[in-house]
């Protein structure tokens, strides 16, 4: 028996009073019901906002659109909306029309560095492939700003076939992050398609996908879904999840569809000030992540995109909340903190200083409790001379996998493509005899 919410209910009878109850759970009804502006909003919340400050949404949302779906509107507890997590990464602020000097439309030289249609190649071996500019939901916090709600950049199926040439043109690539937008947006026949496009593409080893619909559309995450990312293994998922409120039933039981399925799971964290700069929130978080077989893999530095000033906090605080991590919980739900450089640096972790010092024969240590050690270094160690003459390396260099189609032991009597005939037990009498001749 399927149970909804107070609010889910209050807010699918003000949305459509004739429709079932039971479409609540269907994702196209949800995003046909898409709030799109500030008095749907106050309606669907039984909340009325200033006519001052509702004005200054307004003008917001003229740069930065409004779009929100029901389910994820029904997490916002309407009595404290004005701290409510949920709320601050859904809803507009007039503090997004604040650009500061540093700020820039495509802090991480995204464009800069996108050398055919829909692709970004900046590590040797891996791109970002932004197969949709569709989201579920635009968050406020969103990095690519620049494009969301941007009907005209919208990649067709021409912009999709030169990103797949490049990437095929390119034999250094062997993982490719498809992103957006959400390609989980797309339609499941579409999504087959580029998944199925770069499967044939003998060099592409690993495909990820980076999706926020688990967080705020769960219903996305379909059997029928699930069975078109199945076909593609390896395939990795990262989400997006920023707050513990954010994982529910509902988003719980779309995690469990996609980790049945094989899909590694991982959450990429952006760190937000108001919304989860707190040790005590951040533990909590990765806690049910982990629980939910998601482990959690970065945590991010606000990025330095317009309109997200309000929403970054000293890097201090970051180090800080990972000080809290590491040595206080599991090491796998520790995320690596860090920052995506501006202007195409790429992303640096940052993390807190455990190395204190060291000499020709000693590295000093400290603990998470704050316990200094040292730890003794080989008094005779020599390196192996790399010449990058791999052929002549003592190393073994065998980067193949290992054969397992060896017999061993009575196997190979008994295996016809093995030669031996016999096995002779080492060290016997006779065996030494023959040895003296």
């Amino acid at each position: 028996m399927t149970i909804y919410s107070s609010n889910q209910q209050q807010i699918a009878a003000k949305i459509d009073p004739d429709s079932q109850l039971s479409q609540w759970k269907d994702w196209q009804w949800q995003i046909r019901h898409a709030i799109k502006d500030i008095a749907t909003a106050e309606r669907l919340l039984g909340i009325r906002l200033p006519p001052e400050k509702r004005a200054r949404l307004e003008e917001t949302i003229d740069t930065f659109p409004l779009s929100i779906t029901p389910y994820y509107l029904s997490l916002i507890e309407a009595e404290d909306y004005e701290n409510d997590p949920v709320f601050m990464q859904a809803v507009p602020s007039e503090a997004e029309l604040i650009i500061e000097d540093c700020d820039m439309p495509d802090p991480l030289a995204e464009d800069t560095d996108s050398p055919a249609a829909c692709i970004t190649h900046r590590y040797p071996d891996r791109v970002l492939f932004l197969v949709s500019n569709v989201c579920a939901m635009y968050c406020r916090h969103c990095t690519r700003k620049r494009r969301v709600g941007d009907i005209d950049s919208i990649p067709d199926r021409d912009a999709i076939r030169e990103g797949l040439n490049y990437i095929a043109e390119h034999p250094a690539i062997r993982d490719v992050l498809l992103s957006g937008g959400d390609p989980l947006m797309l339609p499941d026949e579409y999504l087959d398609w580029i998944l199925t496009e770069l499967r044939a593409i003998p060099h592409v080893e690993v495909i990820r996908i980076g999706s926020r619909v688990p967080v705020v559309l769960p219903y996305r995450i379909t059997y029928d879904l699930v069975r078109v990312l199945q076909k593609h293994h390896p395939l990795y998922l990262n989400t997006h999840f920023n707050h513990p409120r954010e994982i529910t039933a509902s988003s719980r039981e779309a995690l469990r569809k996609l980790a049945d399925a094989g899909i590694p799971l991982g959450n990429q964290t952006v760190l937000l000030a108001g919304v989860n700069d707190c040790p005590r929130i951040m533990k909590n978080l990765m806690h049910k992540l982990v629980r939910e077989r998601v482990r959690p893999y970065y945590l991010y530095q606000c990025d330095l995109s317009e309109g997200l000033a309000h929403f970054r906090t000293p890097v201090g605080k970051g180090i800080e909340i990972i000080e809290s991590l590491i040595g206080h919980t599991s090491g796998f739900a520790v995320p690596t903190y860090v920052i995506d450089a501006p202007g195409g640096g790429g992303k640096i972790p940052v993390m807190p200083n455990y190395l204190l010092s060291w000499s020709t024969n000693k590295v000093v240590l400290r603990n998470y409790e704050g316990v200094i050690s040292t730890y003794r270094e080989p008094d005779c160690y020599e390196p192996v001379y790399c010449d990058r003459n791999c052929e002549a390396c003592t190393l073994q260099l065998k980067l193949d996998d290992a054969d397992e189609s060896k017999a061993v032991g009575l196997e190979k009597l008994l295996s016809d493509y093995d030669d031996t005939y016999m096995l002779i037990p080492q060290d016997t009498e006779r065996i030494d005899r023959r040895s003296d001749e």
